[in-house]
């Protein structure tokens, strides 16, 4: 009996009974993975769009919070509080008096900071040499004028000529070779330079001396096995090497001394400062404007300082780090290049 098409058909399609229970047999893992790909297409994508995210900090937006209040409220109270005289302050700032004084600093700073450091280096010399003379006039120096204030020594200085109306130099007990009258070079300006120099000097020989000593032993060593002069190496190897440590401490002195003129005034000399109090002397009532001017412009010296400072730093780094540290320029690119690079991030999740 002849079966119909359609069912011969069928039984011929159908897979043989063996092979479905062998199929039926396989591991079930086998089979999801094999039979089943669209329904695990979801996965790296719910994996992609998993982020990490940032542990919170409450303390630190807190703080944060509270310093954005203060200093919207200092500011707030220097453009709003009338008693500033902002519009004196902008009268007085590029005055020919206020320039004139401001030009005066510029010149005794540069001058005690020239010849302070000089010092310096001779008396931390002396600190450093075998003779116990030598040592013994240093140290004696660095403690005398570390222990003086500034203002005694210059108002002694500013007096000096009552203690000695000649100054000679020839043999000691014996005949004076030259002699000159002390109150003809001891002008005001004169008198300020030696005593912040002296002042200055005192200081100088301590940080130069830890810097010399902060030069590795080994390179001493070298230079002696290599024969070289003391000299040469002092200012080849030892110097160099220690300015890297002497310029961060130096240019805290040196804007030590950038205040420390404001005290010249006493010894009569107009400076910043002195300008500034004589003017306030004249006009009692634009006393905050002219204080508010000089602050102004000392911040304006030691920030220029300030910036001089880092690129010295930076240029005596090259030798002692893999790479220089960047400049503003620099860190304000790398700031911008992680801000588009995050936006990109965010943008694609």
């Amino acid at each position: 009996m002849s079966e119909p098409p359609g069912a011969a058909v069928s039984l011929a399609s159908a897979p043989p009974a063996e092979e479905t229970v062998e199929a039926s047999s396989e591991p079930r893992t086998a089979r999801s993975a094999v039979a089943e790909p669209p329904a695990n297409d979801t996965a790296p994508r719910a994996l992609a769009a998993q982020r990490v995210l940032p542990l919170r900090r409450p303390g630190r937006w807190i703080a944060t919070a509270i310093v954005l209040v203060l200093v919207a409220q200092i500011a707030h109270g220097l453009v709003t509080n009338p008693f500033y005289q902002w519009d004196r302050f902008q009268y007085w700032f590029l005055r020919p008096t206020i320039l004139n004084g401001l030009l005066i600093t510029l010149k005794v700073t540069a001058y005690s900071a020239v010849l302070g450091l000089l010092g310096g280096v001779l008396v931390a010399l002396g600190r450093l040499s075998r003779s116990p003379v030598l040592r013994a006039v240093s140290w004696t120096y660095t403690w005398l004028f570390r222990s003086v204030p500034l203002i005694v020594v210059l108002l002694f200085l500013y007096n000096f000529s009552a203690l000695y109306k000649t100054l000679s130099l020839g043999v000691p007990f014996g005949p004076a070779f030259f002699t000159f009258d002390e109150s003809r070079i001891a002008t005001d300006i004169a008198v300020a330079v030696v005593g912040l120099t002296l002042n200055e000097a005192a200081y100088a020989s301590e940080v130069v001396r830890s810097g010399i000593l902060a030069v590795d032993q080994g390179q001493h060593e070298a230079a002696l096995a290599l024969g070289l002069p003391k000299s040469y190496q002092f200012t080849k190897i030892v110097f160099p090497q220690a300015l890297r440590s002497i310029t961060p401490n130096y240019v805290n002195l040196l804007i030590n001394l950038i205040k420390s003129t404001s005290l010249v005034f006493y010894v009569s000399l107009l400076d910043l400062f002195g300008s500034a109090q004589s003017m306030g002397s004249t006009y009692p009532g634009d006393i905050v404007p002219l204080l508010l001017v000089a602050t102004v412009w000392y911040l304006t010296l030691t920030s220029a300082v300030s910036i001089v400072q880092f690129y010295v730093e930076r240029y005596f780094a090259r030798g002692a780090t893999r790479t220089l540290p960047p400049t503003p320029l620099q860190k304000l690119q790398a700031g911008l290049r992680d801000l588009r690079a995050r936006a990109r991030r965010e943008a694609a999740i």
